[in-house]
């Protein structure tokens, strides 16, 4: 069952909120402050990363609507479940898409997760507490590859990427998932079978989505070379869109395995119905000449010579398990048993 997990902030009910500021000679790092205190320390000559965990405090949402001028549908967008898009505003870009954690059984856990790109900003605004970002965070602060010298657009692609890189491992997990339900089809095929198909087929349909408006979300920024992106990072944004294509052939793939396996099942259980009508057959076959002379002979008529006769008892058991015998021999003959 897919399960989109509630907003965390903190004990006190206040958001999460973090703050890292770079450039190529410094970096810095603030989180647990005050949102009108956090909005101070950002500076204009480097690249500031604002990051919101929890979307319940209006307070701080408004504080942070009113800093950058956000647009109040901007804000409703971020707030409720929206499909993947890209809108871009007079002053800034907006981003929104779906965050996959991992899949646990036959559900995908996931959130939304929206960016606001500005000129040297970008505010990333999240549903829960922990993403998928914790290692780029330290390369940022270690100042590997390119992202130090580099401005909010790079930031930006990296995150887009980093959350689709990580569709890969969650299709992984659904490859191993049609695998192993496969084997079960073939082997001992049963109705929690059939359920598991079911619900891994409702997250294949999330999957695609999530992911074909992602592609045309990218599409989007770069076919319309957006002034918030610089010309030579839209080959980065390009490169994720491959990835994104790459991903929905996977997911189709995937879904036509998982009708396939529907297919199976449905198959498999008529296959072993007709296994149990078939023996059940063979018995009322059987049991047909046996109960008619167990029939005629439990009449109350008088005049019936066999009544009469010494071996009359034993002679119709002889006969009965002949039938039996001839029955069952020619039954293995026809292979119908």
């Amino acid at each position: 069952m897919t399960i989109t997990p509630a907003a965390a902030t903190h004990a006190d009910g206040r958001e999460i909120l973090e703050l890292i500021s770079y450039n190529r000679e410094s970096h810095d790092k603030i989180d647990c402050m005050p949102v009108n205190e956090l909005l101070q320390q950002l500076k204009p000559e480097r690249v500031n990363w604002i990051n919101v965990d929890g979307l319940n405090n209006q307070d701080v949402i408004e504080k942070i609507q009113s800093h950058f001028c956000l647009h109040s549908l901007l804000i409703d967008d971020v707030l409720s479940d929206q499909r993947p898009k890209a809108e871009e505003f007079d002053d800034y870009l907006f981003f929104t898409m779906k965050m996959l954690h991992r899949i646990d059984g036959t559900g995908i856990y996931y959130e939304q997760i929206s960016f606001v790109l500005g000129k040297n900003f970008l505010v990333s605004f999240q549903e829960k507490e922990g993403d998928l970002f914790d290692g780029f965070r330290e390369r940022i602060r270690l100042d590997l590859g390119r992202v130090r010298k580099r401005q909010a657009d790079y930031l930006l692609y990296r995150l887009i990427d980093i959350i689709v890189e990580n569709y890969y491992n969650v299709l992984d997990k659904v490859g191993d998932l049609v695998e192993d339900i496969e084997e079960t089809v073939y082997e001992a095929p049963t109705n929690q079978t059939f359920h598991r198909i079911q619900k891994l087929k409702k997250e294949l349909i999330f999957l695609r989505k999530a992911l074909y408006p992602l592609r045309d979300a990218l599409g989007k920024v770069i076919k319309d070379e957006s002034e918030f992106v610089h010309e030579e990072n839209l080959r980065f944004y390009s490169d994720v869109y491959d990835h994104v294509v790459h991903l929905i052939d996977s997911v189709d793939t995937y879904r036509d395995l998982t009708a396939g396996l529907m297919d199976a099942h449905i198959n498999a259980m008529n296959t072993r119905m007709n296994e149990v009508m078939r023996v059940l057959t063979v018995i009322s076959t059987i049991f047909m000449p046996l109960t008619f002379i167990v029939g005629v002979y439990g009449m109350n008529f008088h005049h019936m010579p066999e009544l009469s006769w010494h071996w009359g008892y034993y002679g119709v058991w002889g006969v009965m398990a002949a039938l039996v015998i001839v029955m069952l021999s020619f039954f293995r003959y026809k292979k119908w048993f």
